[in-house]
């Protein structure tokens, strides 16, 4: 999806505020937080969000002097180690925002400078994606901490219009397969370093589920013993040896016996048809095993999306942003959607939620395709590539203008953290 200067400088500012959404409401302690593996001090993180913007944009690409001479020193993360973070001396919260916030503006003036390069402008939505990956992860740290709702600017409590519900969603799409490019095209407006490029590939003919697996789904695995019988498990159970785990990390026994989950710091009875999210891949791996079935592959995953189409779309319906009777994305269901809802976002063959509501994982392995080309972040990609696997389509908190077909994610096979579900493929 191409979009004009005057839209990226929107993006920029509207990407800054987003970020300061998510941490406004909190007490200095708390933008401090625990020392935990899966997040980071929320002052440090919002001062690298903007100091990454400036250095790629602003310096870099335009040649300006840095804001913060000191800036290198303590929001540099690729030189930084994550324990470290919490020792390093901070500017205070105030100062901090302002950055976040000169930061963003003076991109917005950039970008619309008619003597600006489209080497700066490409930056410019780099960095606007870089702030919404971290406005999705600032979503992680507030539900690992139990911290509430953040205010988000713009979010009401009035409902929103995902559409009629239908019960049109049990059962699978057949999907005949066929050759198939994966990845993007070099004539796409953005794409990052791991989508690089588009190579054919050979998708056999399967059968999708029509939907994500619900949490009424997964609660039959659950109730089935699925934590208890270790060779449903690809690693034979020692997932479940090391943590214990016996649900989904979040969920709890209500005092009627119940299934209840904790949605940030509040807890709610189980959705059944809300689809199953914090799950691990070894989760969603043994709950496809134990229905007897199997997790998309990536290829199989975009095949689906793009409805084998050569020219892809950027979405399942199209080029234009997700509209809410589309897909669940944005914040604006503050949670999770039914999945008989969105029926307008459905794939040419009916597959529904492709885009939003929950991250997928997959079965694929996380690595270059065989054209990589390392993006000038080259911090992005590449360390990871052997080390996770691969999600794909987005989830409610993330923005519509991050996402398309293409789009990879990548986690560690551990992460419980991750607003991850998955929907499963017949054998």
């Amino acid at each position: 999806m191409d979009i004009t200067a005057e839209e990226l400088a929107t993006w920029a500012v509207d990407g800054v505020e987003r970020v300061l959404a998510h941490v406004t409401d909190l007490t200095d302690d708390q933008l401090v937080a625990p020392l935990l593996p899966t997040i980071n001090p929320l002052l440090w993180e919002i001062g690298h969000i903007a100091w990454f913007q400036e250095l790629f944009v602003l310096r870099r690409a335009c040649g300006h002097e840095p804001i913060l001479p000191f800036g290198d020193a303590i929001y540099d993360s690729g030189a930084i180690p994550h324990d470290t973070r919490w020792r390093l001396r901070l500017p205070s919260r105030e100062d901090t925002i302002d950055y976040v916030r000169t930061v963003g503006q003076r991109v917005a003036d950039v970008v619309t400078d008619r003597d600006t390069s489209d080497v700066a402008r490409h930056f410019a939505r780099y960095t606007v994606h870089h702030h919404d990956t971290h406005s999705e992860a600032l979503t992680y740290t507030r539900q690992t901490l139990g911290l509430p709702l953040p205010p988000l600017s713009g979010l009401t409590d009035a409902t929103v219009d995902f559409g009629v519900a239908d019960d049109d969603w049990p059962g699978d799409v057949r999907l005949n397969g066929g050759r198939f490019l994966l990845g993007g095209m070099m004539g796409d407006p953005f794409v990052y370093d791991n989508e690089k490029w588009a190579h054919p590939v050979d998708v056999e003919p399967f059968a999708m589920a029509k939907v994500p697996v619900t949490q009424g789904e997964f609660a039959d695995f659950v109730e089935d013993g699925g934590y208890t019988t270790p060779h449903l498990w690809s690693d034979n159970g020692r997932w479940l040896a090391e943590t214990g785990a016996r649900h989904p990390l979040y969920w709890r026994r209500g005092t009627d016996g119940g299934w209840q989950r904790r949605h940030f710091d509040t807890w709610v009875p189980l959705e059944p048809d809300h689809p199953v999210h914090f799950v691990s891949w070894w989760e969603a791996d043994a709950f496809a095993r134990w229905a007897g079935r199997r997790l998309p592959t990536e290829a199989e995953w975009e095949f689906a999306a793009c409805s084998g189409a050569r020219h892809k779309p950027t979405y399942p319906w199209g080029d234009e942003l997700p509209k809410p009777h589309q897909a669940a994305t944005d914040w604006l269901g503050k949670g999770t959607v039914g999945v008989g809802v969105c029926a307008s976002g459905e794939t040419q063959e009916g597959v529904r939620h492709l885009i939003g509501n929950v991250w997928e994982w997959t079965a694929t392995d996380f690595y270059g395709y065989p054209n990589f080309e390392r993006d000038a972040y080259g911090e992005n990609s590449q360390q990871f590539f052997g080390e996770r696997k691969v999600l794909r389509g987005g989830g409610w908190a993330t923005r519509g203008r991050y996402l398309r077909n293409t789009m990879r994610n990548y986690f560690t096979h551990e992460r419980q953290d991750v607003i991850a579900g998955f929907r499963t493929c017949a054998r």
